[in-house]
């Protein structure tokens, strides 16, 4: 790293300290919701596997929450360290909407949260579900202050600068500025999406050793139909915020769509390799007029290109890759997912309605397959914001700290060592609770056949097969 400047050392600091970061928040504020559904459905029907389902995932869902609580603390460090000019322009927005933030989320969710692990038998049916409720409530006001935050600083609104420092002269604007209401949909259906790839892949990991309880096929079928769900929403919540995106923050789009010169009849790039001395993909592939079509409506629809954003648009090829990987992971969720919902659709009966052995283990493969979509997603969000901090306001160079360059790269080596480890002891952890996963409910049957297995997905299903409550 002795070629590296302070600055740039800078953002690849806080680049890395945002992407272990995120990773955690998006599982917990989806998972809440997933743990009120398991809940409720135990208090509805009464059967067991509902509750053994909750017992199960609330585990995981507490070691995500610590684990994103401990990688905040660090971004909010360096605020301070790196970047303290960011406080001094904005802090009189960034301040309060990160306050509210800690005082109507943080403590809500951390509170409950002890009532859901510790106190189920110290409280009644209904107060457990209620904590329940407020720790699901509590993670999605925590997504809604930081993503007004940040949407601010994307699409600033509702502010005045006097004397170098940025004043509200609406609150209301501010928090609902142009793209927050996009960005918080989008971020919301990729948390959904996290969440559900997450509970299916470990069902199926626990299914394909043979654990075929009534618990896990109904974690299983859960985590399968909300993704198959989702992510139709999700195409269409990223189209909408796209044309956001075209009409507030033109130059982010050109790098994602490496439209290079401003023109009518833009083509959509499917393949290219961006060169930024040239200004030009290498070896393009493109389908003519798409991309005119899509993002105006018109097949001559004209489209800012780069050219008119010289110095003052985001590095290309970043972009323009993280664009392409986060579509290209959401095509293969709709893929998996609506496959695995074919396989498992309620209307089918017989030896056709079962979970195919290959199926699954794709599924166990795409368990994590919500983190690779949502980080690319984030990196065209933040790198397509670039050289602005906040868009228009204030460059990223202009809030960086004097702080030399060997001490942070010191602290950045050390931060990567240590998420690293953190990232692999997560995922060895949940994998092996899923592994040691002991039941208080009786499997359906220990023959380990199709036929087996059809019946225990029948019960799920059709429970008054067994002369059971509907499930």
């Amino acid at each position: 790293m002795d070629g590296l400047d302070a600055f740039l050392l800078a953002r690849i600091q806080f680049a890395a300290n945002i992407t272990f970061h995120i990773l955690f928040p998006t599982i917990s504020i989806s998972l809440g919701w997933v743990l009120l559904f398991f809940k409720l459905r135990f208090v509805k029907t009464g059967q067991q596997h509902w509750m053994d389902a909750y017992q199960f995932w609330v585990k995981i869902f507490a070691l995500t929450f610590a684990l994103g609580v401990v990688s905040g603390i660090t971004m909010s460090f360096q605020f301070g360290t790196n970047w303290p000019g960011y406080m001094q322009k904005v802090g009189n927005i960034a301040g309060p909407l990160l306050a509210y933030e800690v005082l109507t989320a943080f403590f809500l969710e951390a509170t409950m949260l002890g009532v859901m692990l510790f106190a189920r038998e110290r409280v009644s049916e209904r107060m457990h579900t209620i904590a329940t409720l407020l720790v699901a409530g509590g993670t999605t006001l925590s997504a809604f202050w930081i993503l007004a935050l940040n949407s601010w600083m994307q699409t600033p609104a509702g502010f005045e600068m006097i004397n170098g420092q940025a004043h509200v002269t609406s609150w209301f604007e501010v928090i609902f500025n142009p793209s927050f209401p996009y960005r918080f949909t989008h971020m919301m259906l990729a948390s959904g999406l996290t969440v559900a790839f997450l509970v299916a892949g470990i069902s199926a990991y626990r299914w394909l050793r043979n654990d075929r309880s009534a618990e896990v096929i109904a974690a299983l079928k859960t985590g399968v139909y909300l993704a198959a769900m989702l992510i139709p929403l999700q195409i269409i919540a990223g189209d909408l915020h796209g044309l956001n995106t075209l009409e507030h923050q033109p130059a982010k789009l050109a790098a994602m769509e490496g439209i290079w010169k401003t023109g009518k009849g833009a083509p959509a790039v499917l393949f290219g390799l961006p060169d930024s001395e040239a200004k030009e993909n290498r070896y393009e592939i493109a389908i003519p007029k798409l991309a005119s079509l899509y993002l105006t409506h018109s097949l001559d629809g004209e489209i800012k290109g780069l050219d008119q954003f010289e110095g003052k648009h985001p590095p290309v090829a970043p972009v323009f890759w993280a664009f392409r990987i986060m579509v290209g992971m959401g095509l293969l969720m709709l893929a998996v997912s609506w496959s695995a919902t074919w396989q498992l659709a309620p209307w089918k009966k017989g030896t056709d309605r079962t979970l195919r052995p290959w199926h699954a283990k794709l599924l166990v493969a795409m368990t994590f397959a919500g983190w690779v979509a949502l980080i690319a997603g984030w990196y065209v969000t933040e790198i397509g914001r670039q050289p602005w901090l906040v868009t228009g306001v204030l460059t990223a160079a202009e809030a960086a700290s004097t702080v030399p360059a060997p001490r942070i790269a010191f602290t950045l080596v050390l931060y990567l060592v240590l998420y690293a480890a953190l990232t692999v002891a997560y995922i060895s952890v949940v994998f092996y609770l899923a592994r040691h996963k002991k039941h208080a409910d009786k499997p359906f049957g220990d023959d380990e056949t199709a036929g087996d297995t059809e019946r225990q997905l029948n019960v799920v299903n059709y429970p008054e097969q067994e002369g059971a409550p509907n499930a």
